[in-house]
């Protein structure tokens, strides 16, 4: 497989995960403002601070804004000057799905397609506007349909593989950063104890965890033991442990040498996080996701340049090219 293949199907698969990420975390949000008797500005600005957003949002529309649910609602789903905005991160999927037509099955490519016109339908603002719950629901229907024909459809080769590498490294990522929104949410807010299991427990449902969480402990909830699940439960496919572990797991079939730095960065990775188990402590927990979206973000990197050599400008011409570190929520 040539290099650029292989590096538009890395970023087709970081975009459609990033994407369905972001109608995961702003519909998990909006019901966190309805749930718990916490300020707005408590449950929105962190979504905006751990999307590496904050200087931009607030550049643009003051910083008074961070508590408007629906501004930072648009921003996050359609700004175009938001590069890492739902919209803008389907925009970006199709772009990288048509320079791999070849590569892509009909069903998927398809799917793509169908998604990139939903968002661009007049019906589609109406719904956003009238029905904000269903429009969310819809995005991540499409895009959970689109994870699962790249399983069940493409062929089990090279291809395949970069792209689900791509997934598993955003979805540590995104994990990452939905953990560390409730943190923040946290650290605003002196809550008694009920509406702080309320926060962890919306945490689970923005990462599909509470059935989950639930069958595993039978219902015996205490933060600690959510917050360890998300971090280290591995039969839980959102956990932090689970997609790197999935990540390595593709890149050891994609390159069978283990002298690639990716592969040696990975593993240092999975290794520390197995290393925080033991004796985790919740309070700590700021210092040990942004290790992971730092060293994620780094190993992301570093593929890339393993991909197609030492990393170049990207052209405008270019629309796969992937984002520097300003316009990558990954690398900010």
């Amino acid at each position: 497989m040539i290099s650029r293949v292989a590096d538009y199907c890395f970023w087709f698969g970081r975009y459609i995960d990033r994407a369905e990420s972001s109608a995961r975390l702003l519909q998990a949000t909006r019901s966190l403002v309805f749930d718990a008797d916490i300020p707005v500005t408590h449950c929105w600005q962190p979504l905006v601070i751990v999307s590496g957003e904050e200087a931009p949002f607030v550049e643009r529309h003051g910083r008074e804004a961070l508590g408007n649910g629906e501004l930072v609602q648009e921003y996050m789903t359609w700004s175009r000057e938001n590069l890492i905005s739902l919209a803008s991160s389907v925009r970006a999927a199709r772009e990288c799905a048509k320079a791999i037509r070849d590569q892509l099955s009909l069903e998927l490519w398809e799917e793509i397609n169908e998604l990139y016109l939903f968002l661009g339908r007049e019906s589609t603002e109406t719904l956003y506007w009238e029905n904000r719950e269903e429009f969310y629901r819809a995005v991540r229907r499409s895009t959970q349909l689109i994870l699962g024909l790249v399983r069940s459809t493409m062929l089990h080769g090279d291809a395949m593989r970069f792209l689900w590498l791509g997934v598993m490294m955003e979805r540590t990522a995104q994990t990452a950063r939905i953990l560390d929104m409730h943190h923040h949410t946290m650290m605003r807010e002196a809550a008694h104890d009920i509406v702080r299991m309320a926060l962890w427990m919306s945490l689970l449902r923005a990462c599909s965890g509470a059935e989950g969480f639930m069958k595993k402990h039978q219902g015996r909830v205490s933060a600690q033991s959510m917050v360890e699940f998300v971090l280290f439960e591995p039969g839980f496919p959102r956990s932090l442990q689970y997609c790197l572990k999935a990540a390595a797991d593709q890149l050891g079939r994609i390159w069978k040498e283990p002298t690639h730095t990716s592969r040696a960065r990975l593993a240092s990775l999975i290794a520390w996080l197995d290393s925080q188990k033991s004796e985790f402590d919740i309070s700590q927990i700021h210092p040990v996701l942004t290790y992971v979206v730092d060293e994620s973000a780094a190993i992301c990197s570093k593929i890339a340049e393993e991909i197609q050599g030492p990393p170049r400008p990207p052209r405008i011409s270019d629309p796969g090219a992937a984002p520097t570190q300003s316009q990558s929520q990954t690398t900010s």
